[in-house]
This record gives structure tokens, C-alpha cells and sequence, in this order.
């Protein structure tokens, strides 16, 4: 089923203590779909960039069969650009800098062909400009899901709220669900959020995994314990996709599948993390998925 994924496409500059990458390709709408075409075909991206953004980047999306054309590229301008250094610990990062450049302008206009999307994943945008997304389809899709950050909990926050009351699925890390609740009991958080409308809360906590909460039911879905941690900068993004992409592919938004697309989700995040940038997630196969799943499996496999 289609995938529709509204967020930023971008530059990227990553400093770790394993290196520095210099600019590279990056943004939330670039990982959700790029960790997403592993797993479904009809994705559609909806994004700005300036005339300084490469072709052999969009031509990546393109071998990728991303539908593009909802990328605007305006040739007088610069795209977004982010750049970040990573302390020892890599929970915690210094931003150097934030050049909104393009996107400071940004105004989604959907292709036609877009607005009949069944699945629509909102990245880490302004809310005015989500719902601006979400009032340009045609009908409600099936799913909507939601990214945001403590931001807009600051800034805008008669926006926001106005925003999470029209999505079925929340993803925040533990910060944010606090703010936004005023819980600190992540449960407590979790049943807060679904008041204000959102049936699933998926709170992310990084190299802990993630936790789905959908009414009285509860779902951990661990982070694989790996050896060296690259760069996390599209971990959280890298796992939306593969949790959207996966329920597109099955096109099923039962507990259950969600479950599941917590799993896949958390795959695609492993994989995000072992290199700098988007360079694993082009890297990778189906075979290399599935390896990974069934390490998961064993992962949290036991018996009473």
C-alpha cells in the first residue's frame, strides 16, 4: 500500500570519535523512506530542497523507485543544513549548526497523485505545516503518524496539540513525553497522550528500544546490542521507517502488525547506526533483514 512521508531532505555534517564525514546526504524524510523501500514500493516523499542539492542524491531516491516529484527543488536557494558533534557517550550531541535556508519557506503542496495515500508518515516539521499536509488529502488515510520534538512543545503548542488530535500514532522519546504529558511514569505519559487523540504512543529510548502503548496493552521492543555505534543521527527516523513501511507492506493496523513494525523498526535502526549517514541503509539486502530479525527473535526468546 502507498506511503506517503512529508520531512526534510537535507545535508548532513557528522562529527563522532570514530570520524567526520564533511557533508552528506541526510534529513528525517530521507531515512524514513530510504529504511521504508526495504520493505514497500509505493513511497511517496514530500520535501524542499535548493539548487545546490545534488542530482546523484535525488537519483538515489530514484533507484530506490521513490516516487520524488513531491520534492520542490528551488534553484535559488540553499537546502537545509545540519551539523552535529557526538560526545563519547552517544546520547548526547552538541548541534554546531541549523541553516534552515530552503525550508524556512517551505509551503507541501501535494501532487494529485499523492492525496489518495493510504499510510502518511509526518516527520519532524512544524505543525502548521503537518496539518497543512493532512487537510490537502483527499480523505483520512488509514494511518497517520506523527513525529515531533520538545521544540514545538516550547514555540507552538496551541499548534501542536491541535496536530496530535488529528493522528492515530505518536513517536516521541521519553523527554518529550514527559513534556508534552507532564507525567513522568512513561505509562502515565503514554494514557495522557491518547487523551489528547492518538489511539498509539511509541516512545523511543534510543539504545533501550522503544515501548507501543495502545489502551490498556503494552509492547517492548528491544535495541540490538551491537558492538560499535557509528553515528545515531538517523536512528530515530530510520526506525519510523521501517515501522511505516512495514505496515504498508502488510497493510494490517491491528496490535499485532504493530508489534511487528516495532520489530522491523527496530532492525532498520541497527542497521541506521553501524555507518555514517544513509550509507548502511543503501548497503543492505532483504537477506540481510532477515538475518537480523531472526537475531532479534532469539534476542528476546524465553521460556517459563
Amino acid at each position: 500500500m502507498s506511503l506517503l512521508v512529508v520531512g526534510t531532505v537535507a545535508f548532513d555534517e557528522i562529527e563522532t570519535a570514530l570520524g567526520k564525514t564533511g557533508k552528506i546526504l541526510g534529513g528525517a524524510a530521507t531515512y524514513v523512506g530510504l529504511a521504508a523501500s526495504h520493505l514497500v514500493s509505493d513511497i511517496r516523499m514530500s520535501a524542499v530542497v535548493g539548487g545546490d542539492f545534488p542530482q546523484e542524491y535525488l537519483d538515489i531516491f530514484a533507484e530506490r523507485q521513490l516516487d520524488i516529484s513531491g520534492i520542490q527543488v528551488v534553484p535559488e536557494e540553499k537546502s537545509f543544513f545540519w551539523s552535529g558533534r557526538y560526545h563519547d557517550n552517544m546520547n548526547q550531541r552538541d548541534t554546531l549548526t541549523t541553516d534552515l535556508n530552503v525550508l524556512a519557506g517551505f509551503n507541501p503542496v501535494l501532487p494529485p497523485g499523492y492525496r489518495d495515500s493510504k499510510y502518511l508518515m509526518l516527520g519532524n516539521l512544524t505543525p502548521a505545516i503537518q496539518r497543512q499536509v493532512i487537510e490537502q488529502m483527499d480523505r483520512k488515510p488509514g494511518l497517520i503518524c506523527m513525529d515531533t520534538m520538545n521544540f514545538w512543545m516550547d514555540t507552538a503548542w496551541d499548534d501542536l496539540l491541535s496536530v496530535v488530535a488529528l493522528v492515530d500514532v505518536l513517536a516521541v522519546n521519553e523527554e518529550e513525553a514527559r513534556q508534552l504529558s507532564g507525567e513522568y511514569s512513561l505509562v502515565r505519559a503514554a494514557r495522557k497522550i491518547q487523551s489528547m487523540g492518538p489511539e498509539y504512543v511509541i516512545v523511543k529510548r534510543g539504545e533501550h528500544g522503544a515501548l507501543l502503548f495502545y489502551k490498556d496493552h503494552k509492547f517492548y521492543a528491544p535495541a540490538m546490542p551491537l558492538e560499535a555505534v557509528t553515528d545515531p543521527t538517523g536512528a530515530g527516523d530510520s526506525f519510523a521507517g521501517g515501522f511505516m513501511g512495514y505496515l504498508a507492506k502488510v497493510d494490517d493496523i491491528s496490535f499485532e502488525s504493530m508489534k511487528n513494525g516495532l520489530i522491523y523498526g527496530a532492525v532498520m535502526a541497527s542497521f541506521s547506526v553501524e555507518k555514517f549517514g544513509t550509507k548502511r541503509l543503501l548497503e543492505i539486502s532483504s537477506h540481510d533483514i532477515q538475518e537480523r530479525l531472526a537475531e532479534f527473535v532469539k534476542l528476546v526468546a524465553f521460556s517459563i
